[in-house]
């Protein structure tokens, strides 16, 4: 089987750098004009180049992707693309920071199996991480209105990707300034408003 091979790199935000996959990227052989470049979040997968990509890769074809979050945000997503891609398609994927997400032809029956079941573990425990964040979120605000502790109503309110790119500051994904660029707020505030969201948390 002799496909091509394609890199995908996305970042989350436009102040996001993205050196550190593109170096990746190179390191494992890609060609430059086969790595493609998406700086929008993940949210969701209306994402053109991303797209793009997925209609131009045929069966043989390999994707490289460094982290397994680059293919989405949670269990659901990460496991449709997995399976569309792997099983639909006929492309193997190879996740560069875990060497045991590797689909390539020359993987035995096992490896490939192993892929599988490693992909669905990593996937559910980033699924209920985020799951149990909000829980505690919702609960410590809980606890607190009950204590008579008020969030000041009239304070104003952040921008829709305001959640998820607190998320991106909280796990070191993204800096406070690089975050406050995009939601076009200071780092100050930011920073404020993020501690605030997940002070209950641990």
């Amino acid at each position: 089987m002799s496909g091509k091979i394609y890199g995908y790199v996305r970042v989350s935000t436009r102040g996001q750098k993205e050196d550190r996959q593109l170096t990746a990227m190179r390191e494992f052989g890609i060609p430059a004009e086969y790595i493609l470049v998406e700086k929008q979040s993940g949210k969701d997968f209306e994402r053109p180049i991303y797209l793009q990509l997925i209609r131009k890769l045929e069966r043989g074809d390999i994707l490289v992707v460094k982290s397994i979050d680059r293919l989405g945000r949670n269990y659901k997503e990460i496991l449709e693309q997995w399976t569309s891609l792997t099983k639909e398609k006929g492309v193997a994927i190879v996740v560069l920071d875990m060497p045991l997400l590797d689909t390539r032809a020359d993987r035995d029956l096992t490896g490939t199996l192993v892929a599988d079941i490693v992909l669905q573990l990593l996937s559910y425990v980033a699924q209920t991480e985020r799951d149990f964040i909000r829980q505690r979120q919702a609960e410590g605000i809980a606890e607190a209105k009950a204590r008579g502790v008020h969030f000041g109503r009239k304070r104003i309110p952040m921008p829709e990707s305001f959640e998820e790119l607190a998320e991106d500051w909280w796990f070191g994904r993204v800096t406070a300034v690089q975050a406050g660029k995009e939601l076009g707020i200071s780092r100050t505030t930011f920073k404020r408003r993020a501690e605030e969201l997940f002070q209950q948390v641990f």
